[in-house]
């Protein structure tokens, strides 16, 4: 495993960054920095990852082309909110895509983070986090994008940049989006940021005022997407007109 490290990253001069032909995992390797002291405003990307994981410990296929990256940052502020997080991400990352591909709105986002294009999936965002006996909290922003080439999977259609028509490089991927997680962050940051980062993420909802099914691991919860609460929380229309708040789970479209 080759490896360079701690220099400012791509596009976001204020945060560092090392670059990896291969790690087993990104996240993984953000809370090795992490525990080791590493202050935060971290990246850490590499060309592959062995063993590469989405939500709810599913595999995340990792070959070479594909962006492979994660952000570690060490007591964000405000604490309170880091629930909100995801969505930052998703946003910051329609963007960049958005940026390096050279269009306008070409990715909805299905809540809480997944960008999909025409009901396909182009990447995974998954967001760990970690209290260390002292006290320090490091909360791990990975992201997986199919810029060449993407896997099947089981429970979505996936596809990639390539097969959708755009040249576009990890690398340049990669400078876009340190330089959009930058500017929403600092976004974030800012007394009542997170409205203006939900209506964005709105903006994109690719299931918005649609039939949907949410998987939460206990149960299926059945009705219209009606909108995200303050804090990004799924908010479900039911048939006798009550809303139903969900704080996690996974979103399908559904015939009812």
């Amino acid at each position: 495993m080759s490896s360079s490290t701690d220099r400012p990253a791509p596009g976001a001069p204020d945060f560092r960054f090392e670059e990896h032909d291969s790690v087993g995992s990104t996240n993984s390797l953000c809370f090795e920095r992490a525990r080791a002291g590493d202050p935060g405003d971290l990246w850490i990307r590499a060309g592959r990852q062995t063993e590469g994981r989405g939500r709810r410990g599913r595999d995340w296929s990792s070959p070479e082309g594909n962006l492979f990256t994660s952000l570690l940052l060490v007591d964000p502020q405000p604490a309170e909110r880091i629930g909100e997080l995801p969505l930052v991400a998703a946003v910051a990352l329609a963007q960049a895509v958005d940026k390096a591909a050279g269009t306008l709105q070409l990715v909805s986002l299905k809540w809480p983070n997944d960008l999909l294009v025409e009901g396909a999936k182009l990447s995974g965002i998954l967001l760990e986090a970690e209290t260390f006996g002292d006290g320090r909290q490091a909360v791990v922003i990975g992201f997986g994008v199919n810029c060449v080439s993407h896997p099947p999977l089981s429970l979505y259609r996936a596809t990639d940049l390539r097969s959708l028509g755009f040249q576009v490089s990890a690398e340049r991927l990669f400078e876009c989006l340190t330089a959009s997680m930058a500017d929403q962050l600092a976004r974030w940051r800012q007394p009542g940021g997170f409205e203006t980062i939900r209506r964005a993420w709105l903006d994109r909802a690719a299931h918005l005022g649609k039939p949907v099914t949410v998987r939460t691991g206990r149960e299926e919860i059945t009705g219209i997407f009606a909108d995200l609460d303050a804090r990004g929380h799924l908010v479900l229309k039911q048939d006798d007109g009550r809303l139903q708040t969900l704080y996690a789970g996974d979103v399908f479209l559904s015939e009812a």
